[in-house]
């Protein structure tokens, strides 16, 4: 049954859930920044430079276990969250996962205790997210999904480069005028994370519900009518060879533009790049990001979806590219001073602003367009699963390649091959794709 007000959003105006579900992008992207692209890793990487390996190559195999454990429970968290009344019970078990621990990482020191904490964070994160992403078809209507997933990015750009990344990059760079160190200025920031992510979340708490689901079982029986439907949702999944032959594409590119996301500032923290530089050029990408998140979804609505994706795809193969270049001339001593290579990640920090966001809500909206909205769970739970287990693979396939050549270059050249088996697979999928919206 679709909800009358759901009806309302053919109009041009947000309702008010259109606007509480984006303001959950705004609360919780500062999570993305902090804790997995900018600060944290970076203190992390400095933490356990002497643990006898890397820090990046613990940072990427912590990365990869916490996407291991959310990509193997995705469908039955879907499964769950598609029976009556369960949708916003499970969002708040790992809304509360993932915000305990990332204000308990600000407790820790050992660079262990730090990973563990920054693993469950995260696994609360991604499956908030899981959540999060099945409740678009909850809010709007299908002709408005680009639209919505694109400004729902856009403000969470926005969100993550403001007020708490802001003093973040303030009390990183000007500690000791205040009289504190830097890892208690970072500290500061992980504080701030939680509290931000917290606060902002209220309005989807409050005005967001669940509309279309499934009857609810039993209470004896809710686990296994969990695992019963994901198992036929997902022979449903692979019967559908348009949705087969994009959930696979997905996972490769995706796991791409994680891996950028989430190894950036460790890759450069590693070879050498300055902090201050780093966390500056990420906040120009947050800022690009924020009107080219909306661009993208007009553009989207013009050209094509898979077009877009398609031409993002592209974008990132390049960055890959450039990466490796820069990390090559600095590993090799061809650059005869670090500035060439901070020039050329300010440069790659702008490029990925221009991407970042408009894949990610185009991939989330084109996908919700194909699916039934009162099993929208169950099926983002198996759009998670392939999302998570490349998110396994891109950190991992790093980590290996940087412990086997000793080269961070060759470990992000390495990502190239993501997106290039992505690209292949909108490729050989794109007679089946003309059936789906555009």
């Amino acid at each position: 049954m679709e909800d009358t007000t759901v009806q309302k959003t053919k109009k041009s105006k947000l309702t008010r859930e259109e606007k509480s579900w984006i303001m959950y992008d705004w609360a919780n992207s500062v999570y993305a920044t902090i804790m997995m692209a900018a600060v944290f890793p970076i203190y992390f990487t400095s933490v356990a430079g002497n643990s006898g390996q890397s820090g990046d190559y613990w940072w990427g195999i912590g990365t990869s276990v916490a996407m291991i454990i959310v990509a193997v429970l995705a469908p039955i968290i879907g499964a769950l969250s598609d029976f009556t009344g369960y949708r916003k019970k499970v969002f708040l078990i790992f809304f509360a996962l993932g915000v305990g621990f990332t204000f308990a990482s600000a407790l820790y020191d050992n660079w262990v205790f730090l990973l563990f904490g920054y693993a469950i964070s995260h696994i609360g994160f991604a499956g908030g997210n899981l959540v999060y992403d099945s409740f678009l078809a909850e809010v709007t209507t299908p002709e408005r999904m680009d639209k919505i997933s694109g400004y729902g990015y856009a403000l969470g750009y926005i969100g993550g480069s403001t007020i708490p990344f802001l003093i973040s990059i303030a009390l990183i760079m000007f500690h000791e005028k205040i009289g504190i160190t830097e890892p208690f200025a970072i500290k500061i920031s992980v504080v701030l994370t939680a509290v931000w992510w917290g606060l902002f979340t209220i309005p989807f708490l409050k005005n967001v519900r669940q509309r279309h689901s499934i009857e609810k079982p039993p209470s004896h029986a809710v686990i296994s009518a969990a695992f019963s439907s994901a198992w036929h949702t997902a022979k449903e999944l692979f019967r559908n060879k348009k949705l087969l032959f994009y959930v696979i594409a997905y996972f490769f590119y995706i796991d791409g533009v994680g891996t950028v996301i989430s190894m950036s500032t460790a890759y450069g923290a590693t070879l050498g790049l300055d902090t201050t530089n780093m966390i500056l050029a990420l906040l120009v990408t947050q800022l690009v990001a924020v009107p080219c998140s909306i661009w993208f979804s007009t553009l989207a609505q013009r050209f094509g979806s898979l077009k877009m994706i398609r031409a993002a795809v592209c974008e990132y193969l390049l960055i890959c590219i450039i990466g490796f270049f820069m990390g090559f001339g600095l590993e090799q001593g061809i650059f005869r001073n670090i500035e060439t290579a901070v020039i050329l990640f300010w440069i790659l920090a702008v490029m990925v602003g221009t991407v970042q966001g408009g894949i990610q809500a185009i991939s989330r909206s084109y996908y919700c367009q194909m699916i039934p909205p009162e099993k929208a769970g169950e099926f983002f739970g198996f759009f998670d699963i392939f999302g998570k287990f490349a998110a396994v693979l891109g950190p991992l396939l790093y980590a290996v390649v940087r412990s086997a050549t000793g080269s961070a270059a060759y470990a992000i050249l390495s990502i190239v091959a993501l997106f290039l088996v992505g690209l292949i697979m909108l490729g050989i999928g794109g007679k089946h794709f003309k059936a789906s919206p555009e």
